[in-house]
């Protein structure tokens, strides 16, 4: 399998949207974005604020609380990547669900 390589900027926003995403996991974020999970596991571990480790209580309180324009700008964009990738994978799968009940309706003989 071919290594790719990922800009800075994309590394960064999907260190972003993991911290972002309460409940998220490492393997789901990856999958989403189509990268490995270690290869995301590296770079929250070389370019996360820690935010993971400090418990999702505190991350919580610290969106609550009053945030930088940039912070908020940042913020907004994961949010944002989230719900792309998220609308793109509801697209694919009710292209699936369409073509699956196409299929299934063609075989029925009443």
């Amino acid at each position: 399998m071919a290594r790719k390589n990922y800009t800075d900027e994309f590394r960064r926003r999907a260190v972003d949207l993991f911290e972002s995403s309460p409940g998220a996991t490492l393997k789901g974020i990856a999958a989403d974005l189509g990268v490995s999970r270690g290869a995301l596991k590296e770079w929250v571990d070389k370019l996360g604020s820690g935010a993971t480790t400090r418990g999702m209580a505190e991350a919580s309180a610290m969106i609550g609380r009053h945030e930088s324009q940039a912070a908020r700008i940042v913020r907004l964009e994961a949010e944002n990547a989230a719900l792309t990738v998220e609308a793109r994978k509801l697209e694919t799968e009710r292209d699936i669900l369409r073509q699956a009940a196409k299929y299934f309706a063609g075989e029925t003989n009443w």
